[in-house]
């Protein structure tokens, strides 16, 4: 198994959620966030003064899938995360040792 943790645009998620869900993945875990790579922020203005914001909010989304569906995962990830522009964020994979379903101690991929 597989953990992917995506870094994506705040206003892709619609999309990133609605692309995962098509391919028959329904388990996600989403979270807002706060970070910057190479964009490294922005200069923005608040009552005449100009402030330096270099954390950006995002979203962090964690999908844990069988090694099968790793591929097609990551590819409908990027087409539905991507804009072309700057910032629009990562992904990183993880090896998953074993996952537990709390509800009736299923476990491996049958927990997911």
């Amino acid at each position: 198994m597989k953990k992917i943790e995506a870094i994506i645009q705040p206003h892709k998620l619609e999309e990133v959620k609605e692309a995962v869900k098509a391919i028959g993945i329904d388990g996600m875990t989403i979270a807002e966030v706060r970070g910057h790579g190479r964009q490294k922020g922005h200069k923005e203005i608040y009552r005449g003064m100009e402030y330096q914001v270099d954390l950006l909010p995002k979203i962090k989304v964690e999908i844990v899938v069988a090694d099968a569906r790793l591929d097609e995962l990551i590819r409908t990830l990027v087409a539905a995360a991507r804009t072309g522009k700057i910032g629009d964020g990562k992904i990183f994979v993880f090896d998953v040792a074993d996952a537990i379903r709390i509800r009736n101690d299923d476990r491996g991929e049958a927990a997911l």
